[in-house]
Parts: C-alpha cells; structure tokens; sequence
C-alpha cells in the first residue's frame, strides 16, 4: 500500500513497502511510540492502541517489540543510504555532489524527523544480529560522504585535512537536524537543507556551486 501515513507531529511518511495495511499500521504507531516515549519505555500493548489493535494482533505480524525497531531501521537506513548514493553518483563537480548530498540528507531528516529520530537513535536497543547489520548499512553511508570529499581533495577543490573527522563532522551536522528541527519553526525543511550545504562547502574549504538557490 503506497497511501503516506501521518505520524506524530504532522509528517507525512510513506511506508508502501510493508504490508499487508495492518502490519503497516502498527510500525507506524511503533514509530510514533518509539519517537515519543522511547523503545524501552514503549510495550507492546501502546503500540497496539496506537494502531486501533489488539496487543495478540500484534504478535500475528511482529515476533517482537525488537522486529517492529530493525523493520523501522533497516527501512530508515535503506532509504537515507539511497539518499546519498544518488547524489554521490550523479553529475557535476565534488562540490555541486557534495551540495546535494548534504542538502538531501538534511531535507530528509527534517521532514521526517519522527522517523529519523527512531532511527538514528535508538540502535543500541537492537540485538547483536540486527545491530550488526545496520552498522553495515552506516559504514556504507559514511563511505558515500568520504567517497565525495576524498574527490574534492583529489581534484583540488577541497582543502580538508582530515577526511575521516570531516565525514563524521558532516554526518553528524545533518543527523542532529531530526532532533531539534520543528515543523513549526521559521525554516523548512529545504530551506534548512540548502543552509546545511552551504555550511558543509564552508567546512571542507570550498565555495558554494553557482546557481544554487
């Protein structure tokens, strides 16, 4: 079911790749759960009455309160890896890629803040297997940020002297948007994306790509 969700705080999130449309139903409530109270302080009966269900009608679509967190996860890191594969490998110079990669991450942060907060945050609630594999899935979106700095170093359009460190300076600039950024606040989501490029071309040395609004 392709149908976007309202989840806490007004964000529209679409989850079309989990069905059948109760399954989709209770990760949506567990988002909103997690996101609000936490995954340890949620059981699995709040995110049943979120969802208009039966704490047993849970159990017919997830194991566990831990399956609901690794859905939502791999589904976040899925798409935010997406996210910054399409901008590192398309046109245009390390800067302009490196603009919308960052502009992009953050758009996604802001606008689906609930989602991003739950995702980015509570990986330590995952057991060893499923943990294991969402680092997998964060080494693989650290190496598309390192991938475009290390390409403007190379191509002298950068002057960074620490491309590890700058990585995880930008990545961490971007995530940290799901925690504060309120749809009520006077920047949008794209609005806060094209602040975040300028400041990331700030840090690595280079000049903002011309045209860039």
């Amino acid at each position: 079911m392709s149908t976007a969700e309202q989840t806490a705080g007004g964000e529209a999130e679409p989850w079309g790749e989990v069905t059948p449309d109760a399954a989709r139903r209770l990760l949506v409530a567990a988002v909103e759960a997690f996101a609000e109270r936490g995954y340890h302080a949620t059981t699995t009966r709040d995110i049943a009455g979120r969802a208009g269900m039966s704490p047993a009608a849970l159990y017919i679509h997830y194991k566990t309160k831990e399956e609901l967190l690794h859905r939502i996860s791999r589904i976040g890191h899925d798409k935010a890896l997406d996210i910054l594969r399409t901008a590192a490998g398309g046109e245009g110079s390390p800067a302009e890629r490196l603009a919308d990669a960052v502009s992009s991450f953050v758009r996604w942060h802001a606008g689906r803040r609930t989602t991003a907060r739950v995702v980015q945050y509570e990986l330590d609630a995952l057991g060893p297997e499923a943990r294991a594999e969402i680092l997998a899935l964060r080494r693989q979106v650290d190496a598309e940020v390192r991938g475009i700095i290390e390409d403007g170093v190379a191509a002298g359009e950068f002057d960074v002297a620490d491309v590890q460190g700058t990585t995880l300076a930008v990545l961490s600039l971007c995530i940290d948007v799901a925690r504060w950024f309120n749809i009520e606040g006077p920047r949008t989501p794209d609005e806060v994306g094209a602040l975040y490029a300028d400041l990331v071309l700030r840090m690595v040395g280079a000049r903002r790509p011309s045209g860039r609004g």
